[in-house]
């Protein structure tokens, strides 16, 4: 009885300490609808946008990115194409910095304008406050790509290519494959593939 009494204490904080941490919801499933379409986010332009402002006739492309991680940084260069890919073919696109723990550590809005300026980007890239979006899809990571028809259905979920480290050596094409056939209004023929990069910096 004196060991029930003593392990409640403790058993109470673990639940408080836990409750102190936000978990994800399980990862949006293939075929789903985007989630919170309407959600405005404040893009680096100073506009407030949702997915719904954001998505083109063909589809909407989603990139849970940041400023910091190392990963997004070695698949950064890769970014512009698939804009240019993705305005071509008619699929919004946007980026999207969930990472609400390290705003005070180069993930704040400030410093993504910056970077939006210095990369030259030709996308939207928007603040998600407390990872609200990024709770709702389930991302875990950045990069973490997401890929819609003009449905707002996913077809396509997972990493930009094969080879974070080195564009040159990259040998599958996984999302620029699926904007193809999401254009040609064929089936993705890899709808899913496993995101790469660094976990999203939650509170």
């Amino acid at each position: 009885m004196l060991k029930l009494r003593t392990s409640l204490p403790l058993l109470a904080l673990a639940v408080l300490v836990l409750a102190a941490f936000s978990f994800p919801a399980d990862e949006l499933e293939l075929g789903s609808a985007a989630p919170m379409t309407d959600h405005k986010m404040q893009d680096v332009s100073g506009d407030m946008l949702s997915l719904n402002d954001l998505k083109g006739e063909n589809g909407l492309l989603v990139i849970f990115s940041c400023n910091t991680c190392p990963w997004v940084m070695a698949w950064e260069d890769r970014y512009l194409t698939i804009g240019e890919q993705a305005k071509a073919q008619g699929i919004g696109m946007v980026a999207v910095n969930p990472n609400e723990a390290y705003r005070a550590n180069g993930d704040g809005f400030d410093d993504m304008v910056a970077r939006a300026e210095a990369q030259g980007y030709n996308f939207n890239y928007v603040l998600d406050v407390d990872h609200e979006l990024a709770d709702a899809f389930g991302a875990t990571r950045t990069p973490h790509v997401y890929l819609f028809d003009k449905d707002m259905k996913l077809v396509y979920r997972g990493a930009i290519d094969d080879n974070g480290r080195d564009a040159s050596a990259v040998e599958e094409t996984y999302l620029a494959d699926a904007m193809d056939a999401l254009h040609e209004g064929e089936p993705v023929g890899m709808p899913s593939t496993k995101s790469i990069g660094c976990t999203i910096k939650r509170l």
